[in-house]
C-alpha cells in the first residue's frame, strides 16, 4: 500500500500520541506496533499548608521572694519560719517542737485546714505568743486572674474568684476567734502581676520566701533538714505542717532544732520589717 503524504502525516501523529512504533516497508507499506498511551504526567496545583493553631500562652507568672531585716551578727542570725497549713491533717512532729522549744512562727492557714484540724487550732489559739496566723486562701486555689494549671491546679481564674480565696480565707479565720490576718500567701505562691495588684489592693502583704525548705513537703527527711539547717541571716523558710505522713516533716522539726543550736534568731513577720520584690509588700 503506497500512502499519500497525507495518510503518512496522520499515522505519524497517531504514533507520537500513542507512543505507537512506525515501520515502513521497502514497498512503501506502512505498519505500526500498539503501544501504550502516552503518560502525560499533570502538575497538581500547590495547596498552602495549612498555618497551624499556635498553642495559647498561659498568664505569665512570678514567685516572689521575701526576707526579713537581717541582724547583722553571725552568730545570731535572723529567720524566719512560715510554714503552710493547706488540707489535711497536722503534722505533729513540728508542731511539737515548736511549742516545746518556744520557737515562734508564722502560720499560713486555709479555710479548709481549719475546719478540720480543731485541735491544732486549739494549740495554736493557746500561744499568741509563738504563732502568727495569716491567710492561705479558703480552698487553696492559686491567686491567678486568668486560667492557668499550677502544679496540676486549677486557678481561681478571675479577678472575682481571687476576691473569693482570699475573703473566704479571711473570713473563716476572723470565725476561728482569731485577727483579722495582714499577711496573704496563695496556693503554690505563683501569682500573675495583676492579682498581686489585686491583693495589695485589698490591704495584704504577700508572703513569698527566700529558702523552700521541703520542697512543697515531697523532699525525703535528711534533704528537708540539711537545706533549711543552711537558712541565712534575713531568710523567709517555708515549708509544711499538714503532710504528717510525709517524710519531709522529720527533717523539717530535726533542722529546728538544729537552728536553735547555732542561736538563730526565730521571728514572726509581724515582728520585723519586710522586705519583697514585684511589689508584693510595698
Amino acid at each position: 500500500m503506497i500512502l499519500s503524504p497525507l495518510r503518512f502525516a496522520s499515522l505519524f501523529t497517531l504514533g507520537l500520541l500513542t507512543s505507537a512504533s512506525l515501520v515502513v516497508g521497502d514497498d512503501g507499506t506502512v505498519s505500526h506496533t500498539p503501544a501504550k498511551p502516552l503518560q502525560i504526567a499533570v502538575a497538581k496545583p500547590a495547596i498552602a499548608p495549612q498555618a497551624s493553631s499556635a498553642p495559647l500562652k498561659g498568664p505569665s507568672l512570678v514567685e516572689p521572694q521575701l526576707h526579713v531585716a537581717r541582724s547583722g551578727d553571725p552568730k545570731r542570725p535572723r529567720i524566719a519560719l512560715t510554714f503552710d497549713a493547706c488540707m489535711g491533717k497536722t503534722d505533729d512532729r513540728i508542731l511539737s517542737v515548736l511549742v516545746s522549744e518556744r520557737i515562734p512562727a508564722t502560720m499560713f492557714v486555709t479555710a479548709r485546714w481549719l475546719k478540720t484540724n480543731p485541735q491544732a487550732l486549739a494549740i495554736l489559739k493557746q500561744h499568741p505568743d509563738l504563732f502568727e496566723i495569716e491567710n492561705h486562701g479558703q480552698n487553696h486555689v492559686p491567686a491567678v486572674d486568668m486560667p492557668a494549671s499550677i502544679y496540676g491546679i486549677a486557678a481561681a481564674g478571675s479577678s472575682d474568684a481571687v476576691d473569693q480565696e482570699i475573703a473566704g480565707g479571711a473570713d473563716a479565720i476572723r470565725a476561728a476567734g482569731l485577727t483579722q490576718p495582714q499577711w496573704f500567701r496563695g496556693a503554690t505562691a505563683k501569682y500573675d502581676i495583676s492579682a498581686i495588684r489585686q491583693i495589695r489592693g485589698m490591704g495584704y502583704r504577700i508572703a513569698g520566701y527566700s529558702l523552700n525548705g521541703d520542697g512543697g513537703s515531697l523532699l525525703g527527711a535528711a534533704m528537708a533538714e540539711k537545706k533549711i539547717a543552711a537558712a541565712r541571716d534575713g531568710d523567709v523558710v517555708i515549708a509544711h505542717i499538714n503532710q504528717p505522713t510525709h517524710a519531709a516533716g522529720e527533717g523539717v522539726a530535726r533542722a529546728i532544732l538544729t537552728l536553735k543550736t547555732r542561736g538563730v534568731e526565730f521571728v514572726r513577720l509581724q515582728d520585723v520589717d519586710t522586705s519583697g520584690d514585684h511589689q508584693s509588700t510595698r
